[in-house]
């Protein structure tokens, strides 16, 4: 075995799991005590690492409480820009989520009680959204024949947001499942009527 590989390997999982510790720490804090209560020294205290570690490993605070959220809606957009033809950006979205959901975890469940003792939080994920929303009109744009900045896009792009954070903060198990079943049908529906439209 190639020694520097181990030992690179080693390192990575090692910053890996300052990321995961930091992140956790401050999910826990913001929602204990609110995110503009909490301090980087009580979040590294926490995570038992210094606060100069915290910094090199995220900016600022807000990018510490959005780091799932980001990686979830980086993973999305990857995922519809590397659809093969023929695939439609709906079953797309849905393999995505219940790939999503698969790996839901400790840290995502912290989040989830983040963000709903914090609504300056929820406002600014709302925001970032945006981005998101975007991309998705331009990938539903592209199903339909309509140009990416037509408003039919641009409203099943907002529902399909809506949709996903509805299930995303769902209970787990066969409510889940039916949830997912009702919004896949829904957003299909809403698809399929683009396109006789255009």
């Amino acid at each position: 075995m190639d020694r520097g590989a181990a030992e690179g390997g080693l390192r990575e999982r090692g910053k890996a799991r300052r990321r995961a510790a930091i992140t956790r720490a401050a999910f826990e804090l913001f929602a204990e005590q609110g995110y503009d209560s909490t301090t980087i020294a009580e979040i590294a205290a926490r995570a038992e690492v210094s606060p100069r570690t915290v910094t090199l490993y995220f900016r600022s605070k807000q990018d510490i409480a959005f780091a799932t959220f980001d990686a979830s809606v980086e993973n999305l957009t990857r995922a519809l820009r590397a659809r093969k033809p023929g695939a439609s950006a709906i079953g797309t979205l849905e393999s995505w989520l219940r790939d999503e959901l698969a790996c839901h975890d400790e840290i995502d469940e912290l989040g989830l009680r983040m963000f709903e003792a914090n609504p300056e939080l929820r406002a600014v994920r709302t925001a970032r959204m945006a981005l998101a929303i975007e991309e998705g009109a331009r990938v539903i744009a592209e199903d339909t024949g309509e140009p990416p900045d037509g408003i039919g896009p641009r409203l099943a792009a907002a529902a399909t947001a809506a949709v996903v954070t509805e299930i995303v903060e769902r209970p787990t198990g066969a409510d889940r499942e039916e949830a997912i079943g009702a919004a896949m049908a829904f957003l299909e529906a809403g698809v399929t009527a683009l396109r006789r439209i255009a």
